[in-house]
Parts: C-alpha cells; sequence; structure tokens
C-alpha cells in the first residue's frame, strides 16, 4: 500500500515540474477552461441571486384583503383570523398605508392628497397552506366576510416568476452539458497532442514490461490537475465579477432603499467546481489515453 501511494506522489510532482517546465501552453488551457466554466457558473449564480432576492417579496401565496371604506376594520380582521387555513393576518390601516405609499413613492412631501385618505384598510393574509388550490379556496372564503372589498393574491405572477426561474435553470444546465463535452473533446484533444510527442517513451515502456494503468496514470493527472486548475480559474473569474457588480448594486440599493447584497458561490458548490473541472479533465484524458493506446497496440 505504501509502494502505491509513493508511485502516485511521484507522478504527481512529476505533473507539476512538467507544468512549471511549460508555463504558456498550461497557462493558456487553464484560462480557457476557467472561461469556459465561468458562463454557466455565473448564470447559475445569477439565478441563485434572482431566487433569493423574490423570496424577500411577499410570502408564495399571500393575499392582500382590501376593507370597505367606512366599515368597522376591527371586526373584519377578527372575521378574517378566525377562518380556518389563515396563518398570520396583519392589518395595516390606511393612515399607515397612506405613509407607506409616500416613503415608497418619494411623493410625501408634495401634498399630494391633502387631508383626504383615499386608501383603505389592507389586511396581509398568510396560508397554512401556499399551494394554487387552498390559496384559491382561501380567496373565495374571505370575499364573502362583511367589510371585504376586494381580494388580491399574489399566486399568479409567483408561479410566473417560479417558471421563468425554472426555465433559467433548465438553460444554465443544458449549456453547462454542451459547455462541458466541449471541455472533454479539447482536453482529450490537447492530452492526445502530449501522448503523441511521448511515442518513444511509451514504447520503451511497453518493452520493459510496463502495464496500461502505468501509461496512463501521468496522463490522467495532468488532465485531472488541468482541469482542476481551470475550476479554479473559474471561481477567480466569478469572484472578480462579483466585485465588479457591487457598485452597480449599491447604487440601486440607494435608489430603493434596500440592503441586498450579492453571494456567490458556498464552499459546498466551489468544491463540487472543482471536482467537476478536474472530473472532466480525467475524463477528457482517459478517453485520448485509452485511445492512443489501442492504435499502439494495433
Amino acid at each position: 500500500m505504501k509502494a502505491y501511494f509513493t508511485r502516485h506522489a511521484q507522478v504527481f510532482m512529476r505533473t507539476l515540474g512538467e507544468f512549471a517546465r511549460s508555463p504558456a501552453p498550461t497557462l493558456m488551457t487553464v484560462i480557457l477552461i476557467g472561461l469556459t466554466l465561468a458562463l454557466p457558473t455565473g448564470l447559475y449564480v445569477g439565478l441563485l441571486n434572482l431566487q433569493r432576492l423574490s423570496q424577500g417579496w411577499q410570502p408564495h401565496g399571500s393575499l392582500s384583503v382590501y376593507l370597505k371604506k367606512g366599515g368597522a376594520d376591527s371586526a373584519a380582521v377578527v372575521a378574517i383570523r378566525r377562518i380556518p387555513g389563515v396563518a398570520t393576518a396583519r392589518y395595516i390601516s390606511p393612515v399607515q398605508g397612506l405613509r407607506e405609499f409616500k416613503t415608497a413613492s418619494g411623493l410625501g412631501g408634495m401634498g399630494l392628497f391633502g387631508r383626504h385618505n383615499p386608501l383603505p384598510g389592507v389586511v396581509i393574509v398568510a396560508p397554512t397552506r401556499p399551494g394554487p388550490r387552498s390559496v384559491a379556496l382561501l380567496a373565495t372564503q374571505l370575499k364573502t366576510l362583511p367589510g371585504v372589498a376586494h381580494v388580491q393574491s399574489n399566486l399568479v405572477w409567483v408561479e410566473r416568476l417560479d417558471a421563468a426561474l425554472a426555465l433559467g435553470r433548465r438553460l444554465v444546465t443544458i449549456l453547462a452539458t454542451l459547455l462541458g463535452l466541449a471541455l472533454v473533446l479539447i482536453l482529450a484533444n490537447t492530452t492526445r497532442a502530449t501522448v503523441a510527442s511521448r511515442s518513444a517513451e511509451i514504447s520503451v515502456v511497453r518493452l520493459v514490461g510496463g502495464t496500461n494503468a502505468f501509461i496512463r496514470r501521468p496522463f490522467l493527472y495532468i488532465g485531472a490537475l488541468t482541469g482542476g486548475l481551470g475550476a479554479l480559474c473559474a471561481l477567480l473569474v466569478l469572484e472578480i465579477g462579483l466585485i465588479a457588480l457591487e457598485g452597480p448594486v449599491a447604487a440601486l440599493n440607494r435608489a430603493y432603499g434596500a440592503h441586498y447584497r450579492l453571494t456567490g458561490l458556498g464552499l459546498e458548490q466551489a468544491l463540487g467546481l472543482l471536482v467537476l473541472g478536474a472530473s472532466l479533465g480525467w475524463l477528457g484524458a482517459r478517453i485520448a489515453v485509452a485511445r492512443a493506446l489501442r492504435q499502439s497496440e494495433g
């Protein structure tokens, strides 16, 4: 067992030495892999941030219950809270609603409404089950209550947003699959050229009894390390992109009074990207070496 790990350690150190002896071609390949992996990864991070931003809005399936002007709002709120299926019911008075409207719109100092407040009382209802059927049933029950003028659900636009995010995730998956196949072909072609340049060395190894596994090992290390370094480059490109977007995001936060921050990949996701890059490099090298060995044996 010790001899096995020793051989692998020797091959690993030899691979690092080969990278150091030809830094320019290795660097170009690593940058190419990094840029290729950064594209679908960046789109994936964008979808994650968009999903996180949408979760900060009203909960999925929440209902806005508009009360009748001049009615007994307190009685209506009590009746709403007694309905089965209502998890929470937050009452917004006309005065509070007008204040929030002026703050959000920036029209507070214009005296737009004078002393007249046209806004009704509103109750934001969160259902216990935010599914489409339960929300629709709850909306029907709320409409029949005395003092309720109108019931509006955000379920429609939430479903549209979820459908758009699902479409985006599917497109990212397709793009990542296609680019992954392209990377395998690129690394296979690079490894094939390396194998061809060492054909004499491979022939000598065969003459002294070297097995195919022994011949394959250094090329597999080259492919895996190249792919892993490319994934590391992709993480660096992604981090630079997030830093470049901090200024525009801060400007939007100031304009809308928000406190949103872009987030990148987590530790597990970053490690997964490194493993993916190394695996693609290993697969490309494996394909190229297997084909070269079959040709040499024939």
